[in-house]
C-alpha cells in the first residue's frame, strides 16, 4: 500500500510516522516551506493528542515530546483589574468530557521538528497539490502546481481549513468568513517576569479583561530544556526551534476585522496589537510591547456547516480539513490520524477492504467530532 497525504500539520506528519512505523509506504506533500505556515507558536495537547502521538511515533519522539511540555493546565480563569491590580474573578475546571480538556501546552514549531525526525526523504516541501483523479482500478493520481504528479492507494487531505483535497471530494463544504479575527502572539517569559502575571495564571488557560474585549494568555514553561531533552532523547536532531527554544508567554487578542485593517506582514500585525491594548493594565501592555514581532500573526475565523455522509472511497480528509475546532483541532487531527492508520494497517493485512476500513474511519469520525464541536476554525489571513 502507498499513501499519499497532503499537508505537513500535527495531524498529517501524526498519520505519516504512523504508516511509516507500520510498514506502509508513504509521502507527505506540503505546499509550505519546511517552517511550515504561520499560525501561533503554541497547541494545546490533551488526551486525544498525547494517546495518538504515544501510538504512532517511534517511543523516543513521543517521549521528546512529552518532555519538553508545559505543565498541566486543568482549569480555565478569569481576570480582570481591581484597583489597578490583576486579580482571578473566576476558576472553571477542564473536563474530560468537554471539547477543551486538561492538557499541557507544547511548543508547535518544536513538536513539528520532533514529527519530522525520521521522514527525511518521505516529506516534500513547497509543493502544492492541485487535483487528483481516481483510476479505474482504484489508484489515485495527484496532481501538484509545478506539473509532477504522485500515484498511490490513498490521498488524504491533511491541509487544514483551506483543504485542496476537500474542495474536490466535498465541493459544497464552503468557508465561511464570520468577519472576526483573533491576533496571536509569544513573548519571553523573562521579558515580564517581574509583572507578577506568571505567577498569578501558573500553567493555566487565561482570560484577562481587557476593557470591552479580552486577552487570551498563557505561560508555557518547558518541563525538560528542549536542547536537554534532544540531547537526551533525539540526540542526531538539529533543529532551530530546539535551539532557540525559551519559556514564554503565549497571547491572543479577539478582534474584528475593521479593527486589525489591511496588516499582514507579522511585524505590522504586532505594531497594531500593541495600539489594540495601549490603555489596558500596564501587564497586558508590556505582554504585548515585549513580544517577539516575527511570531505574532492573524488568524481569520470563519465557520463550515456540518458536512453530510458521502461515499467511502480512497480519497479522505482529516482533522480541520473537515471538522472545525479553534484551540483544540490540533488534538482532533491527530486523533484522526490515529484511528486513520489503524484502518489502514488493517486494510493493508487484509482484514478489511480498503473503502470499508476507510468508510469505518469516516462514520467514527463524523459521529464523534461533528456534534461535539463549535463548526468555527481559525486559519491564516
Amino acid at each position: 500500500m502507498r499513501v499519499i497525504v497532503i499537508g505537513a500539520g500535527p495531524g498529517g506528519l501524526t498519520l505519516a510516522q504512523g504508516l511509516r512505523g507500520a510498514g506502509i509506504d508513504v509521502v507527505v506533500h506540503e505546499r509550505d516551506g519546511e517552517r511550515g505556515r504561520p499560525q501561533g507558536v503554541s497547541l494545546h495537547v490533551d488526551d486525544r493528542g498525547w494517546t495518538a502521538l504515544r501510538a504512532c511515533l517511534p517511543p523516543a519522539q513521543a517521549a521528546m515530546a512529552e518532555a519538553t511540555a508545559g505543565g498541566p493546565r486543568l482549569r480555565t480563569l478569569s481576570v480582570d483589574e481591581r484597583d489597578g491590580e490583576l486579580v482571578i474573578v473566576g476558576a472553571e475546571p477542564l473536563s474530560d468530557a468537554g471539547p477543551v480538556r486538561p492538557g499541557r501546552q507544547v511548543h508547535r514549531p518544536l513538536l513539528r521538528a520532533v514529527l519530522l525526525a525520521g521522514l527525511e526523504g518521505a516529506v516534500q516541501f513547497g509543493s502544492a497539490f492541485t487535483e487528483y483523479e481516481v483510476a479505474a482500478d482504484g489508484h489515485v493520481l495527484a496532481r501538484f502546481a509545478d506539473g509532477s504528479t504522485e500515484t498511490g492507494d490513498v490521498l488524504v487531505g491533511a491541509d487544514g481549513i483551506g483543504s485542496a483535497v476537500r474542495r474536490q471530494l466535498l465541493p459544497d463544504a464552503r468557508v465561511i468568513d464570520s468577519g472576526r479575527r483573533m491576533v496571536m502572539g509569544a513573548t519571553p517569559l523573562r521579558a515580564v517576569a517581574d509583572t507578577g502575571l506568571p505567577e498569578l495564571i501558573g500553567h493555566n488557560a487565561t482570560a484577562v479583561r481587557a476593557g470591552d474585549t479580552f486577552v487570551a494568555l498563557g505561560v508555557l514553561r518547558f518541563g525538560e530544556p528542549p536542547v536537554a531533552a534532544r540531547d537526551r532523547w533525539l540526540p542526531g536532531l538539529r533543529s532551530a526551534a530546539v535551539d532557540a527554544a525559551e519559556d514564554y508567554v503565549m497571547w491572543a487578542l479577539p478582534v474584528t476585522r475593521e479593527q486589525l485593517g489591511s496588516t499582514g506582514a507579522p511585524e505590522a500585525v504586532w505594531s497594531r496589537a500593541r495600539v489594540l491594548v495601549a490603555a489596558q493594565h500596564p501587564a497586558l501592555r508590556l505582554v504585548v510591547d515585549e513580544a517577539w514581532p516575527d511570531t505574532t500573526v492573524p488568524l481569520r475565523i470563519g465557520v463550515i456547516p456540518a458536512v453530510p455522509p458521502w461515499p467511502p472511497g480512497p480519497v479522505t480528509v482529516i482533522g480541520d480539513a473537515v471538522h472545525l475546532a479553534p484551540g483544540f483541532g490540533g488534538n482532533l487531527a491527530m486523533r484522526d490520524a490515529h484511528r486513520l492508520r489503524d484502518a489502514l494497517v488493517r486494510a493493508a493485512r487484509g482484514e478489511q477492504d480498503l473503502a470499508t476500513a476507510i468508510g469505518a474511519y469516516e462514520d467514527t469520525m463524523r459521529r464523534e467530532s461533528f456534534p461535539a464541536v463549535p463548526r468555527t476554525v481559525e486559519r491564516t489571513a
